[in-house]
Protein backbone atom coordinates (compact mmCIF):
# COMPACT_ATOMS: atom_id res chain seq x y z
CA UNK A 1 0.00 0.00 0.00
CA UNK A 2 1.21 3.20 -1.07
CA UNK A 3 0.55 6.28 0.41
CA UNK A 4 1.06 10.12 -1.29
CA UNK A 5 -0.07 13.52 -1.26
CA UNK A 6 -2.60 15.34 -3.03
CA UNK A 7 -0.62 16.95 -5.93
CA UNK A 8 -2.67 20.11 -4.73
CA UNK A 9 -2.32 20.32 -0.75
CA UNK A 10 -1.19 17.84 1.74
CA UNK A 11 -4.17 15.23 2.32
CA UNK A 12 -2.61 11.83 1.96
CA UNK A 13 -4.49 8.79 0.14
CA UNK A 14 -3.73 5.22 -0.32
CA UNK A 15 -4.34 2.28 -2.79
CA UNK A 16 -2.13 -0.15 -3.56
CA UNK A 17 -2.09 0.97 -7.91
CA UNK A 18 -1.87 4.14 -9.07
CA UNK A 19 -5.82 3.77 -9.83
CA UNK A 20 -7.03 2.53 -6.36
CA UNK A 21 -4.89 5.43 -5.50
CA UNK A 22 -6.34 8.28 -7.73
CA UNK A 23 -9.65 6.77 -6.77
CA UNK A 24 -9.66 7.30 -3.46
CA UNK A 25 -8.16 10.86 -4.48
CA UNK A 26 -11.01 11.71 -6.10
CA UNK A 27 -13.82 12.03 -3.47
CA UNK A 28 -11.19 14.73 -2.00
CA UNK A 29 -10.51 16.42 -5.07
CA UNK A 30 -14.28 17.25 -5.99
CA UNK A 31 -14.50 18.68 -2.25
CA UNK A 32 -11.44 20.57 -2.30
CA UNK A 33 -10.60 21.57 -5.56
CA UNK A 34 -13.83 21.95 -7.43
CA UNK A 35 -12.15 24.87 -9.08
CA UNK A 36 -9.79 22.02 -10.80
CA UNK A 37 -12.73 19.87 -11.43
CA UNK A 38 -14.90 22.48 -12.96
CA UNK A 39 -12.32 24.23 -15.01
CA UNK A 40 -14.00 24.12 -18.64
CA UNK A 41 -10.79 24.93 -20.01
CA UNK A 42 -9.09 22.06 -19.45
CA UNK A 43 -8.06 19.42 -22.74
CA UNK A 44 -8.38 15.92 -22.63
CA UNK A 45 -4.40 16.43 -22.96
CA UNK A 46 -4.53 17.83 -19.77
CA UNK A 47 -5.71 14.81 -17.76
CA UNK A 48 -3.24 12.92 -19.93
CA UNK A 49 -0.69 15.06 -18.92
CA UNK A 50 -1.94 14.85 -14.93
CA UNK A 51 -2.15 11.02 -14.97
CA UNK A 52 1.40 10.88 -16.82
CA UNK A 53 2.87 13.11 -13.68
CA UNK A 54 0.83 11.72 -11.18
CA UNK A 55 1.65 7.44 -11.92
CA UNK A 56 5.40 8.43 -11.79
CA UNK A 57 4.94 10.43 -8.60
CA UNK A 58 3.06 6.93 -7.77
CA UNK A 59 5.70 3.86 -8.79
CA UNK A 60 8.06 6.76 -7.42
CA UNK A 61 6.99 6.18 -4.03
Amino acid sequence: MKTLKCDLCELEAQGETFEEWMNALKPHYVKAHPEVMDDSSKTKEDMEKWMVENKARFEAA
